[in-house]
């Protein structure tokens, strides 16, 4: 394993390790300057005058994180000279990133504005994210809970109409995790993070299956990240349970490590597969309804639980005999049949946005009887990808003993 080197500054500073791979992809090195220890929101003001980013910013939050963190934020930064234009996102429920959220945020960015901080997690993240790329301006991150992988991410995943789409973002120039207020956010956060970790097992399998039926470019030093954060996570299960400072700096190492992949590579390949896929249905389906989605990570863990056996099974069986190629391909849904499924599923506008936004993801004849021929002829390298990874029953367990729910049920999923 190429393991990458994690150390820290006298001052939280976390220095990640030149990240060294021959794979072919072009790898950007993580520019951004990222904080955890315990104690240092106070701090926030000196990060980020070492960045000369301005005096004006717009801080984004919502009615919870705000009284947590983004007011304390507010007023440092008030005493030593900053101008600041708070965005509170007031909602009933959680804030989702939505066309509603991005379009306050725009509109409180004025022409003077020099940057941009985030107080919270996954969505007002993703919120600031977009409107940060879209308005050329640097961004700084104070992170609320350990419950996602994006922070250090340059992909925001938003909502359009209620369908789920993905649209290129803002690393965060600045990542501020504040241990004391990381390791009291509410448990379902810790085991949505924990969750939303477990998930990358089955990324890295398909992506290593994908070099093996596509030709996709593997990178092994970012798997090795995503390998060695899913290790610190599973060492450290009691104390992530206890919400120790140790148990919450590995968790938090974890997503931070996987999150800088998408930056190192440009793409979500390794953190993200078919338990993602899920999770954005049920979450669509959801809206569609107008119900309350279940939270990303804890769906992302149950969807990775249901896969895993098919994984499982295929190396288990593999080939019974020969595959009847022109059968398996009579059986695909035709373009029309799965129109009408989408449809179905997520109402006809949101149906209209997934088919653009995915233009090429319904194969060909031609293409699908390739991938099902090179599969046959590359079986025992895509069983040894399997094998490689760990039993199911120890994933199970370290989800049990976090109390983390392990049916479609427990995350309100009939």
């Amino acid at each position: 394993m190429m393991a990458v080197d994690v150390t820290y500054t006298q001052d939280g500073r976390l220095v990640f390790g030149k990240v060294v791979c021959d794979c072919g992809i072009e790898h950007a090195q993580p520019q951004v300057d990222v904080y955890l220890d315990a104690g240092i929101l106070k701090n926030v003001p000196a990060y980020i005058a070492r960045r000369g980013f301005g005096k004006k910013c717009v801080l984004v939050a919502d009615n919870i994180t705000y009284p947590l963190a983004g007011q304390r934020c507010q007023e440092m930064l008030e005493r030593v000279g900053y101008e600041v234009r708070p965005c509170v996102i007031t909602r009933k429920d959680h804030v989702e990133p939505d066309e509603c959220a991005c379009g306050e945020v725009l509109l409180s960015i004025q022409h003077d504005t020099d940057f941009l901080i985030s107080v919270g997690s996954g969505s007002l993240t993703d919120i600031t994210r977009i409107n940060a790329q879209r308005c050329n301006l640097p961004f700084v991150c104070v992170g609320t809970a350990p419950s996602m992988d994006g922070y250090t991410s340059a992909i925001a995943p938003l909502l359009l109409r209620g369908a789920k789409i993905h649209r290129n973002g803002k690393c965060p120039e600045i990542i501020v995790c504040d241990l004391d207020i990381l390791k009291d956010a509410p448990m379902d956060m810790v085991v949505a993070g924990f969750g939303d970790v477990l998930g990358k097992y089955i990324a890295i399998a398909d992506w290593r299956i994908g070099n093996i039926i596509n030709d996709e470019i593997f990178c092994q030093a970012c798997g090795d990240m995503v390998s060695g954060a899913l290790q610190k996570l599973l060492d450290n299960i009691e104390g992530i349970k206890a919400r120790t400072e140790q148990g919450i700096r590995a968790l938090m190492e974890g997503l931070l490590l996987a999150g800088l992949t998408v930056m190192i590579i440009g793409h979500t390949r390794a953190v993200a597969s078919v338990e993602h896929n899920i999770s954005h249905h049920w979450e669509m389906a959801k809206l569609a309804r107008g119900e309350t989605p279940p939270s990303h990570g804890a769906a992302v863990g149950v969807a990775t639980l249901m896969v895993w056996p098919a994984f499982m099974r295929f190396a288990r069986e593999g080939f019974v005999e020969k595959p009847d190629v022109q059968a398996l391909l009579a059986g695909r849904l035709s373009p029309a049949q799965r129109t009408d499924w989408l449809q179905q599923a997520y109402g006809e506008e949101a149906a209209r946005a997934i088919i653009a936004e995915n233009p090429g993801d319904f194969l060909t004849d031609e293409e699908h009887a390739r991938r099902i021929q090179r599969a046959v002829n590359r079986y025992a390298d895509i069983r040894s990808v399997i094998n490689d990874m760990p039993d199911l029953s120890v994933v199970r367990t370290a989800m049990q003993t976090l109390g983390a729910p392990t049916t479609p049920a427990e995350v309100g999923i009939d």
